[in-house]
């Protein structure tokens, strides 16, 4: 290799076409056998930006075959909710664990808070995720349990205890609250400012009383 790391060498199966020949420079992620590539290894190897644009493009071409036209908004809004997620490599200082699968954006998140503190940052991976599991793995435990495997859902979240913030489309749609968005994002934020001042109130009330107590 030009840039000076080791060599690799290649199990080749017997009677496979080889795309190159001896002696030949190949680029990293060329295919060196004839087939279509894992997309897992895309993005391990390519990174995010190939594998969208390999995901699409074989998704376009089926399309393309019935005569249908599509925008490609709307495959890349589906692998966006299969790349949600991030595999802990190394913990540093955060609570996370090895080998643990969080959401990306909480793993955002909790490294800027690392980051502020001067502490060590976690490393991470992005994660392929099939559309079955990446809508299993959403943090709303009502939205998970709609999709499929309603019960293990369910008896998972009441064993451990969880409480669904309702902060999604679907999880509002299916328990009768208005959506997050428009009129409905609104109206959860004045709840939200209302519920934040009502605990305010409450909580200036429980250090008046003792006073008055004592006053007495």
């Amino acid at each position: 290799p030009e840039d000076g790391s080791e060599a690799s060498n290649y199990l080749i199966p017997k009677g496979k076409h080889i795309n190159f020949n001896q002696g030949e420079k190949i680029k990293k992620g060329e295919y060196l056998l004839d087939g279509q590539p894992l997309p897992h290894d895309i993005l391990r190897i390519l990174g995010i930006k190939e594998l969208t644009e390999y995901f699409v493009n074989q998704v376009q071409e089926v399309y393309r075959l019935q005569g249908v036209i599509i925008n490609d908004k709307h495959i890349e809004t589906i692998l966006r909710q299969m790349l949600k997620k991030v595999e802990v490599k190394v913990s540093g200082d955060s609570s996370y664990l090895p080998g643990e699968i969080v959401d990306r954006i909480k793993f955002d998140n909790t490294n800027e808070k690392l980051k502020a503190e001067g502490k060590t940052l976690a490393e991470g991976e992005r994660v392929l995720m099939g559309i079955t599991k990446a809508s299993l793995q959403t943090e709303s435990f009502i939205s998970a349990a709609s999709f499929q495997e309603t019960t293990r859902v369910l008896t998972d979240a009441a064993i451990k205890g969880k409480v669904d913030p309702l902060n999604g489309l679907k999880e509002n749609v299916i328990v009768g609250r208005l959506v997050p968005a428009g009129t409905g994002h609104i109206k959860n934020k004045w709840n939200r400012k209302a519920l934040a001042d009502d605990n305010k109130f409450l909580s200036d009330q429980e250090k008046i009383e003792p006073v008055e107590t004592q006053a007495n």
